[in-house]
């Protein structure tokens, strides 16, 4: 009943896309907190690549939301795509997706991404000693 009338909203209700987001962050946030309160390393190995996941995916979704806007059911979608990243099980969405193209990406580029970032906390130090 409950998994039906979700389904039906998905496709067609109005904020069908918050109730992705709501199902996409609920979970996901719940099992961090026990992951984090267990003694075990792989589930904040687990947790951690979902949100990975997640932000990527967002950050992409916000660029390409206008042609995302068009594709039928695309809350639908994206709400399968997100219960796939957090199934419980090895070898999950999120690992998947984090260790083929995320992963790989971020190795190849890690020196660059770095000097960037510390590019970014040196202008912010001196625009902090300019204010203060």
């Amino acid at each position: 009943g409950i998994i039906g009338f979700l389904v039906l909203y998905l496709m067609v209700g109005y904020g069908g896309d918050f109730l992705c987001n709501l199902i996409g962050f609920i979970y996901p946030a719940y099992r961090s907190i026990k992951a984090i309160e267990s003694s075990r390393k792989d589930d904040d190995t687990q947790w951690l690549m979902y949100w990975v996941v997640y932000s990527v995916f967002g950050l992409l979704e916000f660029f390409s939301d206008l042609l995302l806007f068009w594709i039928p059911f695309y809350s639908f979608f994206k709400c399968i795509f997100l219960l796939w990243c957090m199934m419980p099980i090895p070898h999950n969405g999120a690992d998947m997706i984090y260790n083929r193209f995320i992963k790989v990406f971020f190795l190849k580029h890690e020196s660059e991404i770095d000097d960037a970032i510390n590019s970014i906390g040196q202008k912010m130090d001196e625009a902090k000693k300019t204010v203060t």
